[in-house]
């Protein structure tokens, strides 16, 4: 066989572990996006529970409490149990979750099932980005992270693609089940496939089988921490305490408040937005299609930004990005024909969806791989303080009295507020890697 071959081989074997990646950030953006595809249903009386908006935006928030605890005790603890364990338990966690939400007899064992599903989600986000930086090349980790996390955005456009004929046919519990089978589905696969990080294995000293994993999937070994490791072996607390160094300490601010903002934006916009667009006189379906779009210019648009930011940066991109989408959501607060519209929700969807999926690579990069599932983790717990807020947000708004405009002007600050975050995000020292010299992401 020759060493073109054998390189081949190395690098699908590496796209097969991005993959994988993807698949699960598919079945997650699925569940989360699925409840903004029931809102209206369960708001508008269609259900067999009638909610108010206050209590709709409550239970929205759930899952995104349960991310928040998710991802920062699972996103420290993967640092030490090591990472494919941490996505295979967190796989059947939320898929069983979804089982509970489609059998909930009453909206508080519902609410209950959403929190729990976000546990589990807020658990294999940043486990499944740290694998992707590590498996993807040294020079496009910004852009196969973009690739793999539009997963995310694709669980979403299966969620409105599929409510639009599910939910009149089968109901509204149809759509979680659906969730469940995706989930369970990818489990055995995931399970088979999926190596663990070469990098947790050279830092827990298994140095040997560090080594066998980065030669099967021609990876550079990222060097462990010069300095003394006694406190990172001992647990989960000096991995925490390692953001708080001169060195990382704002930058992890800074990237809290970042993700944060852009968390606000994904979670309001998904959960809000079909119900917006019916309270402007659209109907159900078409309203649903505006969630389509929003998913959809994300897909598309994504990938590309995730190359530019390679190029020139992640601070010029993501910044660029946030104010792209503070313009874009302002301007849908004016009377325009509707191709306009949905040409503005389209850009808005790649400049909230995607900036928040490059600013997780910007923030991975930011860090070494010791602490990156640790640093990722208290990003996005952190942060989903905002996506917790979002939901509540939207719905303190649309049912404020202050006009269909108002929701718009809402939601058009957070992303001023990002775009400020991440220009003042300092440089900090590259990675350094034994077994090839990596090109360091540009800051």
């Amino acid at each position: 066989m020759s060493q073109h071959t054998v390189t081949a081989d190395r690098h699908s074997s590496r796209l097969v572990a991005v993959a994988i990646c993807c698949a699960t950030i598919v079945v997650d953006g699925y569940d989360l996006i699925v409840y903004g595809t029931v809102v209206p249903t369960l708001v508008d009386g269609s259900a067999e529970w009638t909610l108010s908006t206050a209590q709709a935006g409550r239970i929205g928030s759930y899952a995104l409490i349960g991310m928040l605890i998710g991802a920062l005790t699972i996103g420290t603890v993967t640092d030490i149990v090591g990472r494919r364990k941490i996505m295979l338990v967190c796989i059947a966690w939320f898929s069983a979750a979804m089982l509970l939400a489609a059998a909930a007899p009453t909206p508080e064992i519902f609410g209950l099932s959403r929190f729990l599903a976000g546990l589990g989600l807020g658990g294999v986000v940043p486990t499944a980005i740290a694998l992707t930086i590590e498996y993807a090349h040294p020079r496009h980790r910004s852009t196969t992270n973009a690739f793999m996390f539009c997963g995310y955005s694709v669980g979403g456009l299966i969620a409105a693609l599929s409510a639009i004929w599910v939910i009149p046919s089968l109901g509204w519990r149809s759509m979680f089940v659906g969730g469940a089978l995706l989930g369970f589905a990818l489990l055995p696969v995931a399970w088979k496939l999926l190596p663990e990080s070469a990098s947790f294995l050279m830092v827990r000293g298994r140095h040997d089988e560090a080594r066998a994993v980065a030669a099967r999937y021609d990876l550079a070994l990222e060097e462990p921490a010069a300095e003394p490791d006694e406190g990172r072996k001992a647990g989960a607390l000096a991995g925490i305490a390692e953001l708080f160094k001169p060195r990382f300490v704002a930058g992890t601010l800074l990237f809290w408040i970042g993700t944060g903002m852009g968390l606000l934006l994904v979670y309001g916009l998904n959960t809000w937005l079909a119900q917006i667009m019916r309270e402007a006189g659209y109907e159900l379906g078409s309203a649903l299609a505006f969630l389509l779009v929003l998913n959809l210019g994300a897909i598309i648009g994504t990938p590309a930004l995730g190359a530019v930011a390679d190029r020139v940066g992640s601070k010029v991109t993501t910044s660029t990005m946030f104010a792209t989408a503070a313009v874009c959501i302002f301007l849908l607060s004016y009377s325009l024909p509707s191709l306009m519209l949905y040409l503005l929700v389209a850009v808005a969807g790649a400049c909230t969806i995607g900036t928040t999926i490059l600013v997780n690579a910007y923030t991975a990069t930011f860090y070494p791989a010791h602490m990156r599932a640790t640093g990722l983790g208290w990003a996005l717990g952190i942060g989903r303080l905002g996506a917790i807020a979002g939901p509540i947000y939207g719905a303190f708004i649309l049912g404020s009295g202050w006009g269909l405009d108002a929701n718009f002007y809402a939601f058009a600050v957070p992303a001023v507020v990002g775009a400020v975050a991440m220009l003042l995000v300092p440089r900090t020292a590259p990675v350094t890697v034994t077994d090839e010299v990596a090109t360091p992401a540009r800051t």
